[in-house]
């Protein structure tokens, strides 16, 4: 009984003591106290209570500007919003920072994490690449403005990986016009693949795509385009016969350019007796 009493009890005082916390914390939202808003917003912060930090954080960022404690207060909002994940306000409100205090002790740290941020919220390849292009560009930025910054290899390590999640979804665009039939539209992607990406492990694989989407695209062309599409096919199987003599698809290519040849001439041959 007096085991059951005691739980009670201390149930209760905890209880009062959590809606008493609650109470006094919507009490500080709703002061005019901006002393004490600062106080208890730092406290926050440093223990790393982001949430109840963040509210107060963001009415001061507004409230304080201009004075001795905006710097302070701007960078630690731009922490609370990276430490609770919103990275891509987090990553607005760092590269707000660096824009407003260029000369502050923070701004190499707010400008590298402005763009870490667009890292972090960068998709699978297969997913629109709106942020990965932009946190490649951010990272250069990084890197042009802190040349000597220990975070530099770290920088060029997520460039890597994030050329290679455009590098992928490039070639998988590519391949998708070509299964899909769309040749034309093909021969372009993946020619642009291979100017893009020049030493990529799928630029074999690219070159050869491109030689049989012309060879297709020619032998179904309306005799008019097909000289010129012929001639075109022998350049590319040419090109890629002699980029890779031991090539993959070098007997595939080799057929391709000895078909081709012979359409060229059964077609001059068709045009002369016409």
């Amino acid at each position: 009984m007096f085991k059951k009493l005691t739980y009670f009890f201390v149930v209760i005082v905890l209880s009062t003591l959590l809606f008493s916390c609650k109470g006094s914390y919507q009490r500080l939202l709703k002061s005019s106290d901006y002393e004490l808003k600062y106080k208890k917003a730092i406290e926050y912060y440093e223990k790393k209570d982001y949430a109840r930090a963040l509210p107060l954080l963001e009415e001061l960022v507004t409230v304080m500007r201009g004075t001795a404690r905006a710097e302070r207060i701007h960078y630690y909002f731009a922490q609370t919003n990276y430490a609770i994940e919103d990275y891509l306000l987090a990553s607005y409100h760092f590269k707000d920072f660096a824009r407003t205090y260029p000369q502050s002790q923070w701004v190499e740290e707010a400008t590298y994490l402005s763009a870490y941020c667009f890292y972090l919220t960068s998709p699978p390849y297969s997913l629109d690449q709106s942020n990965t292009i932009s946190a490649i560009q951010e990272m250069q930025v990084f890197i042009n403005l802190y040349p000597q910054s220990t975070h530099l290899q770290e920088c060029n390590q997520i460039i890597d990986k994030l050329r290679l999640k455009l590098e992928n979804k490039a070639f998988d665009i590519s391949k998708l016009y070509y299964n899909t039939t769309n040749y034309q539209a093909a021969i372009v992607a993946l020619q642009n693949f291979q100017k893009d990406f020049p030493d990529s492990k799928y630029r074999e694989e690219a070159g050869y795509l491109q030689l049989k989407s012309s060879h297709f695209l020619a032998i179904n062309s309306i005799e008019a385009k097909m000289p010129a599409r012929l001639k075109t096919t022998q350049d590319l199987c040419q090109k890629y016969l002699d980029t890779f003599p031991k090539g993959k698809y070098y007997s595939a290519a080799e057929s391709i350019l000895e078909a081709s040849k012979r359409m060229s001439t059964n077609s001059k041959k068709q045009s002369s007796i016409n």
